[in-house]
């Protein structure tokens, strides 16, 4: 008899690529396989089917075969930080690190890698915080003191994608949102060696973006009280992402919170409710020119 139709299914690339880390994990630590099937609780065929990607196991399986190899779950499952013995190293290094050790290993470490070409020197000023703090209406203001051109970049990611912002994540998504707005960014460091930068948001969710900006940018966080961010975003008609939302405040209140601790990378902050705008501006305009360097 002919096998035809018999064919097994093809193996899950995510589950051969686990067992693959649990068999190299093993190898390391110099356990038999029935040593660790023993330390985790678990069959050793249970464990067999795993290493060899027929195992599809629950998350409580993983954390038990984890603590058996003595490793994060992380590094079974397969995080870069934990794909080399100097990603290793480094982790160890910084685990027991507060925050304000790790904003020191940071910053000097952007130094390093930037090989020279960090804020520190440069002439451009990048404001973040949500949408409704008063990025572009203080940055238009402040670069006009300043003789600065102001860039807001939800307008250049806009003419790099050639539709809206909305358009862009209503038809391309997220992760192409965030790719036009890396490139409009390095587009303005390259272009502008001063400037005034109003930043979208979310900018600070990305990572390799954040990172980009802080390196070649100084900074400051435009804060707001959250009733005058709902009150002047809803002044520009734009209520997004909240808008299919019943509790809208609810959810920008949620944003803030999580996008807080990123935002307060900045080197300073501001809040923007605190009094009118003449006044907050004043506030600001100083501030930028002690980041810059600048006369008063």
């Amino acid at each position: 008899m002919s096998g035809l139709g018999t064919e097994l299914p093809a193996k899950n690339p995510f589950l051969v690529a686990l067992g693959e880390r649990v068999r190299a994990l093993r190898a390391r630590r110099g356990m038999t396989r029935k040593a660790v099937a023993q330390a985790a609780t678990v069959s050793e065929r249970h464990l067999a089917n795993l290493e060899y990607g027929d195992g599809n196991a629950s998350i409580l399986v993983l954390v038990q075969v984890a603590g058996a190899l003595q490793c994060s779950l992380a590094e079974l499952t397969g995080d870069i930080t934990t794909s080399s013995p100097e990603w290793l190293l480094i982790r160890e290094l910084l685990l027991h690190c507060d925050e304000a050790e790790l904003r020191r290993v940071r910053i000097s470490l952007a130094d390093t890698l930037s090989a020279g070409t960090s804020a520190a020197g440069n002439a451009r000023l990048a404001l973040v915080g949500l949408r409704g703090a008063g990025k572009s209406t203080l940055g238009a203001m402040l670069a006009e003191d300043l003789g600065f051109p102001f860039v807001e970049l939800s307008r250049d990611i806009e003419k790099l994608a050639g539709c809206s912002v909305a358009e862009v994540q209503a038809l391309y998504g997220a992760n192409a949102y965030r790719r036009y707005e890396r490139r409009a960014l390095e587009e303005a460091i390259q272009i502008y060696p001063e400037a005034v930068i109003a930043t979208p948001g979310g900018l600070v969710s990305d990572p390799a973006s954040f990172n980009l900006l802080l390196a070649h940018c100084s900074t400051v966080w435009l804060q707001a009280d959250p009733e005058d961010h709902m009150k002047r975003v809803t002044a520009q008609g734009d209520l997004r992402p909240m808008a299919a939302s019943r509790e809208a405040m609810a959810d920008l209140k949620g944003i803030l919170a999580g996008r807080a601790a990123f935002y307060s990378k900045a080197q300073l902050r501001l809040n923007t409710s605190a009094q009118p705008l003449e006044a907050t501006f004043v506030q600001l305009r100083g501030m930028a020119r002690q980041l810059l360097q600048l006369p008063p």
